[in-house]
C-alpha cells in the first residue's frame, strides 16, 4: 500500500466518522416511524374488528325486532284459545306453548327480556299509552292492561310496550 492509499483511506474513514452521528440520527427516525405505523396498523385492526362486531350485533337486533311484532301476535292469539275438553286441541294448545316458551328462551338468549307492565307506573320512555280507562282502586297513570309487549336489551328499550292506564276517576 501506498501513502497515498493510506491517505484516502484516513480521509474516508474520518468521513464515516463525520456522518456516523447523522446516519445514526436517520436511524433513530426511520425506527419511530416504522414503530408508530406499526402502532396505527394495529389500532386499525382493533377498531375494523369492533366494528365488525357491532355491525354483527346491530344486523341480529334488526332480525329480532322484526320477529317482535310476530312474537306478540303470537302470544295474543294464545291468550284467546277456547277453553275445550276436545283432547286434540289441548294437544296442540300444549304444542304451541312449548313453542311460546322456546321463543322466549330464544330472546333470552340474546338478552332481550320482555317489561313488566300491567301494575307498574306508566313511564313514557318505555311505554306508548294507546288508551286510558278509569278502574276503581287504581291511582292514575297505573298500567291496567298491555296491548302489545315492550323489550329491553341490555337495559336499553328495544321496543316500547303499548298500555292502557288508569285515568282519573271522576
Amino acid at each position: 500500500m501506498t501513502q497515498h492509499d493510506d491517505d484516502m483511506k484516513h480521509d474516508m474513514t474520518e468521513g464515516v466518522k463525520e456522518e456516523a452521528p447523522a446516519a445514526e440520527e436517520k436511524k433513530e427516525e426511520y425506527k419511530e416511524q416504522w414503530l408508530r405505523a406499526v402502532a396505527d396498523y394495529q389500532n386499525l385492526q382493533k377498531e375494523m374488528s369492533s366494528q365488525r362486531a357491532e355491525w354483527a350485533r346491530m344486523s341480529e337486533v334488526q332480525v329480532i325486532e322484526e320477529f317482535l311484532p310476530v312474537y306478540d301476535n303470537f302470544k295474543k292469539a294464545f291468550a284467546h284459545k277456547p277453553d275445550s275438553e276436545d283432547k286434540p286441541w289441548q294437544n296442540w294448545a300444549t304444542g304451541i306453548g312449548f313453542i311460546m316458551q322456546q321463543f322466549a328462551s330464544v330472546l333470552k338468549a340474546h338478552d332481550i327480556e320482555e317489561m313488566a307492565t300491567v301494575g307498574e307506573q306508566f313511564d313514557p320512555t318505555k311505554h306508548d299509552s294507546v288508551g286510558e280507562e278509569v278502574q276503581a282502586g287504581k291511582s292514575a297513570g297505573t298500567i291496567i292492561r298491555e296491548v302489545d309487549g315492550g323489550y329491553m336489551l341490555k337495559g336499553k328499550v328495544l321496543k316500547v310496550a303499548k298500555v292502557i292506564v288508569a285515568g282519573e276517576e271522576t
